[in-house]
């Protein structure tokens, strides 16, 4: 009697085990960044859940002035975001002095904030969540837990500077369910690791 094929969530986490084996000895710092709304808070959850590890929501890394602006609708100047771009990478430098993996979100809109944050932190990769503006619109429009409101929507796309391949990142799209998208993340994330050695290298 043959055996039955595993199921597709014992094959997942099988997969998820290979990718924690495989990252033991240079645990990463994955940086998920996109818009407003894009879902950076769930994927960015689901990726740790999944790999078991250390989260951070970025934006409870703003300084309290800068929330307030948001909440009434005023976009935020580099100067407002320079403290928290500092917050988000005393974050990521903890992780990396403790030698642990982590998940951390930042819109991370500018290549100049992405240089504040990453710099030359080899760990550290960047995972660029990326969709239309209609879907995104529409998601903000139906959501009510989050002090950024959707009139700032069109602000953070004048300001993105969607990243480059000399930046090395992981580009998903935003479209599928949550659980699909970390899971492509994982599979992208080791796929990457045996092409091309340490996590934050450019491929040759």
């Amino acid at each position: 009697m043959s055996a039955s094929p595993p199921r597709e969530d014992e094959v997942a986490a099988l997969k998820r085990a290979a990718v924690q084996a495989v990252f033991r000895a240079n645990p990463p710092i994955l940086l998920v960044m996109g818009v407003s709304g894009a879902g950076k808070t769930s994927v960015g959850k689901a990726l740790a859940q999944r790999l078991g590890w250390a989260f951070e929501e970025g934006d409870l890394l703003h300084p309290e002035a800068n929330i307030t602006k948001m909440r009434s609708g005023i976009p935020l100047t580099d100067a407002d975001r320079a403290p928290w771009l500092a917050a988000v990478a005393a974050w990521i430098d903890e992780r990396r002095r403790v030698g642990e993996p982590g998940v951390i979100t930042c819109s991370a809109l500018k290549r100049a904030y992405r240089r504040v944050v990453i710099g030359d932190r080899p760990e550290v990769r960047l995972v660029y969540l990326r969709g239309a503006r209609d879907l995104i619109a529409d998601r903000l429009a139906r959501r009510s837990d989050h002090f950024m409101p959707p009139g700032l929507l069109e602000s953070q796309f004048d300001t993105l500077e969607e990243p480059g391949p000399e930046e090395n990142p992981l580009i998903v799209d935003i479209g599928p369910p949550v659980a699909q998208i970390a899971e492509a993340i994982i599979h992208q994330l080791a796929s990457a690791q045996q092409q091309s050695g340490p996590i934050g290298a450019a491929p040759s």
